[in-house]
């Protein structure tokens, strides 16, 4: 029982760590002290430093040479990297579930999703709902992920995915002053499609250099971001993580 409740205990650490972490309470380059930070999260050091060796997995802690935890910091190759990483094990899995076949209910609900997609183009040129879509993305890649049928192939591409600004909603912004990001939204949701169309057409090769390109359409938003207008930057998540 005592096993089961520290389980418990560094879940819950790891869900309030990382989210101090992406909300920038805990800036890159901060080093954790464990004493004061069991006694702000309530919780005793052994979960603790389960939760931190989690999170250290997932990319957003790494270990100090003198012991103990620091927040990462991330430069603007390190994010562009780790969203070029994304297309490439998104391409792998497209181009294995194209080689392998999909299943019929696996492909019907990746097409549910492409239909809501769609809905969330309004009538009106550049109307878009960018929360509906922000979550229906999220599930298009996951189901994308799962398409090839391999537990190593969809860990990977999740892992891929883990540090938040590489995550494929990592930017969809709502101000209507921003068109280009209007149109990048139109191009994306043309490419799921082309994506699945290659995958059920066992084009195992257009697949992937599609969901490769795919990619660097989150890799152009994130360049505007990080180039163009930081004024943008609170809506990455994980935005205080990246170092000019």
């Amino acid at each position: 029982m005592q096993q089961n409740g520290n389980k418990t205990h560094a879940t819950r650490t790891v869900i309030e760590l990382r989210k101090k972490i992406l909300a920038g309470d805990l800036p890159g380059g901060t080093r954790l002290f464990e004493v004061p930070l069991a006694e702000e999260l309530e919780i005793s050091r052994t979960p603790l430093r389960d939760a931190m060796s989690r999170l250290a997995e997932e990319g957003l802690l790494e270990r100090a040479k003198s012991g103990g935890f620091v927040v990462r910091q991330f430069t603007f190759s390190d994010v562009i990297d780790a969203i070029e990483l994304r297309g490439v094990m998104e391409g792998t899995a497209a181009r294995l579930a194209a080689e392998r076949g999909v299943k019929p209910e696996a492909m019907a609900r990746i097409q549910g999703v492409l239909n809501d997609l769609d809905a969330c183009f309004g009538a009106a040129p550049g109307e878009v709902d960018f929360e509906a879509y922000s979550e229906l993305n999220a599930r298009f890649h996951s189901e994308l992920a799962g398409l090839a049928g391999s537990k190593i192939v969809t860990h990977e591409v999740e892992r891929a995915a883990r540090l938040p600004f590489a995550s494929p909603s990592a930017f969809t912004p709502d101000r209507a002053d921003i068109e280009a990001f209007r149109r990048s939204l139109n191009v994306a949701q043309a490419q799921h499609r082309a994506i699945v169309e290659a995958i059920a057409a066992r084009e195992g090769t257009r697949a992937e250099g599609l969901a490769r390109e795919h990619a660097r359409i989150a890799r152009r938003n994130m360049e505007y971001v990080l180039l163009e207008d930081r004024s943008l930057m609170e809506r990455v998540p994980g935005h205080a993580l990246v170092v000019a």
